[in-house]
C-alpha cells in the first residue's frame, strides 16, 4: 500500500533537511508552494508542514515562514502549581500572531500552536478557548498595537484618521483582513471604539445611513487590504513580484484587447503609458473618492 500524500511530502523535506539541501534558519516550501508542487490539497500539505513540526525538524519564525530547526521555546520545563505548563494568555496569542504573520491564517491551529510552545493541544484550551476565540483575541491584540488617540473634530479628519490606523494594522499583520467579518461582526474590545469614532463623526447622517456609511468605510479598507495578502503569499510561493508578473502577461493582454476591440483599453495603454500599480497609493487615492462622495452628500 502506497502512502499517504502527506508523508510523502514529508518524507521528501526531511530527506532535504537531513542532507543539508536545507539548512537550519533556511525556509522550507510553504503551504502553497507545496500545493503547486506535489498537486495536493491545502489541507495535505498542512499536515505535511505538521508532521514536521511534530518531530520538531521545522518551526514558524515570524515575518519569514516555516524555517528549519526547532522552535525556540520547545524545551518547555516550568510547570504552574496545578500541574499545568507555565503558559499565559498573552503568551499564546503572541504565538498565534506569530504564525499567522509568518505563514498566513490558514495554516493556524491550535496543535501548531503548541509544538511550537512545547506543551500539550489541550493546555491551550484553558487560556484561550477553542481556535475562534483565539482568532479573536488575536485581533485585538494585533489593533492594540495602532491605539487610534485624539480622533479630530472634523467628520472628515476623523474618518481619515480611523482609515489610517486600520491600513497601518492590515499592512502590519497581513492575516489581519481576513480575520475580521464585517456580516458578523465579532466582540472586539479594541475594535469598538474605532466603530465609535466613525459614528460620532456622522452624527448628522439619518441613523441608518450613518451605520452603513461606517461598514462601506470599513470594507473599502478591508477590501483592498486583502489584495496585500494574496499578493504577498503569490510572490512568496513564485519569486515574481506583481510587477513581473503584469510584463509577462503583457502581450497576451494585448492581443485580448485587439482581438474584442476594447477601445477604452486601446485608448488606455496608447503611448506608452506606464502604470504604477502601489497598494499605499491606491488606498490614499480610494478613501479620497470614498469621502468626496460623502462629502456631497452632506452638502
Amino acid at each position: 500500500m502506497s502512502e499517504p500524500p502527506y508523508q510523502v511530502i514529508a518524507a521528501e523535506l526531511r530527506r532535504r533537511i537531513e542532507t543539508g539541501e536545507l539548512l537550519p534558519g533556511d525556509r522550507v516550501p510553504s503551504t502553497r508552494a507545496l500545493v503547486r508542487d506535489f498537486g495536493v490539497a491545502m489541507a495535505t500539505a498542512t499536515k505535511a508542514l505538521q508532521v514536521l513540526q511534530g518531530d520538531q525538524l521545522v518551526h514558524a519564525a515570524p515575518g519569514v515562514g516555516t524555517v528549519v530547526g526547532p522552535p525556540p521555546r520547545s524545551r518547555r520545563t516550568a510547570v504552574a502549581p496545578d500541574g499545568l505548563p507555565d503558559l499565559n494568555r498573552d503568551e499564546v496569542v503572541r504565538m498565534g500572531i506569530a504564525i499567522a504573520d509568518a505563514e498566513g491564517l490558514a495554516v493556524l491551529s491550535m496543535r501548531r500552536i503548541a509544538a511550537e510552545l512545547g506543551v500539550s493541544t489541550m493546555a491551550l484550551y484553558r487560556y484561550v478557548g477553542g481556535k475562534d476565540a483565539l482568532v479573536v483575541q488575536m485581533v485585538d491584540t494585533a489593533l492594540g498595537e495602532f491605539p487610534l488617540g485624539e480622533v479630530p473634530a472634523h467628520w472628515r479628519d476623523a474618518m481619515t484618521a480611523v482609515a489610517r490606523v486600520h491600513w497601518a494594522a492590515y499592512r502590519r499583520h497581513l492575516w489581519l483582513a481576513s480575520a475580521i467579518s464585517l456580516s458578523r461582526p465579532q466582540l472586539v474590545p479594541r475594535l469598538l471604539p474605532h466603530t465609535d469614532a466613525v459614528l460620532r463623526a456622522l452624527r448628522g447622517f439619518e441613523k441608518g445611513a450613518a451605520l452603513s456609511t461606517t461598514i462601506s468605510l470599513f470594507a473599502y479598507v478591508r477590501g483592498i487590504a486583502l489584495v496585500m495578502e494574496s499578493e504577498a503569499q503569490a510572490e512568496q510561493d513564485t519569486g515574481v513580484t506583481a510587477d513581473e508578473w503584469a510584463t509577462r502577461q503583457g502581450d497576451q493582454l494585448a492581443a485580448m484587447i485587439a482581438t474584442e476591440n476594447l477601445t477604452a483599453f486601446q485608448e488606455l495603454l496608447a503611448d506608452d503609458f506606464d502604470y504604477e500599480y502601489d497598494l499605499d497609493q491606491l488606498f490614499e487615492f480610494g478613501l479620497g473618492v470614498f469621502l468626496d462622495g460623502l462629502a456631497t452628500r452632506l452638502r
